[in-house]
């Protein structure tokens, strides 16, 4: 392995990521998603490094003739084409665990703000007002939180929901009732969690069987006036079925850390320009939309982003590839 290409890393990253590679090795670093970088300027790279903006298609795939390895810097896998990485005969890593209680964290960060009414009070005091009209928030204890995704984040979330006496309902595939005993949660059928659940919190991949989970068919199920939080994929939730439930008081706030389309928008200056696709502009509306609602607090994918929890992920990321050169690759997510 002599050629390693890196996408969407800042400068510190790289510079974390150059003290712990090999000196023998040529590293690149882009701070653009893979597709938007030329192929001719890693045409020699062995292995790929992307975040979850890269798209990894087969095409891109095929143009590497010397690519042995994708290391995704993520959980999540759906922005590569896992198939034609196989077919190929391209290695596709991920990094399972590295943020649970970081990202569950930033689920109550949103749930507080809103419970509390902390951002509608933050944007009124700009403004100069002071007054305490409709601000007035909920207590959480005794009150019912929906986990949607009982795995590695979502059972941090639970742990934390115990510590403020919530009560709490989980939909899970899987469910491990030693673990609902142990940290006192009852696993339900998801039209029950949303029709019971005073807030609502998704904790589950996305994929095809995932792919708007919540829609407009069993959106009208969710207690009226219930608080929406996703830190998960943006489309778990159909963009029409969140609409109409913040628009006609279904929820009565949401807290968004990733919403549908969000890829599309990511640097707006690119809608600049003459051709724009009709997703695009779809997307962008959207999000202006939901950036004017004072019960929407939108946070641009960061639950993440905490210093500790980068470390491990980029630590992860150098013993994939370092597992992988010794020939014993680990989290796999296409084996052969």
């Amino acid at each position: 392995m002599k050629n390693i290409a890196f996408f969407e890393t800042t400068r510190s990253e790289e510079q974390f990521l150059r003290k712990r590679i090999g000196k023998n090795i040529s590293l690149q670093f882009f701070p653009d998603p893979v597709h938007e970088v030329p192929a001719g300027k890693f045409s020699k790279a062995d292995v790929l490094s992307v975040f979850i903006y890269s798209l990894v298609k087969k095409d891109l795939m095929k143009s590497l003739k010397n690519l042995q390895l994708i290391a995704t810097r993520s959980t999540g896998f759906n922005h590569i084409d896992i198939h034609a990485a196989k077919k190929q005969g391209i290695t596709v890593c991920n990094v399972p665990y590295y943020g649970e209680n970081t990202v569950a964290e930033h689920t109550f960060a949103l749930i507080l703000s809103l419970s509390r009414n902390i951002h509608k009070a933050y944007m009124r005091t700009l403004r100069n007002d002071f007054s305490l009209e409709g601000l007035r928030g909920f207590d959480l204890k005794g009150k019912t939180l929906g986990v949607i995704g009982a795995g590695s984040i979502g059972l941090h979330v639970i742990r934390m929901a115990k510590g403020f006496g919530l009560n709490v309902l989980a939909y899970d595939l899987k469910p491990n009732h030693f673990l609902a005993e142990t940290l006192d949660f009852t696993y339900a059928p998801l039209e029950e969690l949303l029709s019971r659940s005073d807030i609502v919190s998704l904790h589950v991949p996305s994929n095809s069987a995932t792919h708007h989970l919540i829609n407009m068919k069993n959106v009208r199920l969710i207690k009226k006036g219930a608080l929406f939080i996703n830190t998960a994929r943006g489309d778990l939730i159909e963009t029409q079925a969140l609409h109409y439930a913040l628009n006609s008081g279904i929820f009565a706030g949401a807290g968004l850390d990733v919403f549908e389309g969000e890829e599309l928008v990511k640097d707006e200056n690119q809608m600049l320009t003459k051709n724009v696709p009709v997703e695009k502009l779809q997307a962008l509306l959207q999000k202006n939309i939901l950036l004017k609602m004072e019960n929407v607090i939108l946070t641009p994918h960061m639950a993440f982003d905490s210093v500790e929890a980068v470390e491990r992920i980029l630590q992860t990321t150098v013993d994939n590839i370092a597992a992988f050169e010794r020939k014993t690759p680990q989290f796999v997510v296409n084996p052969g």
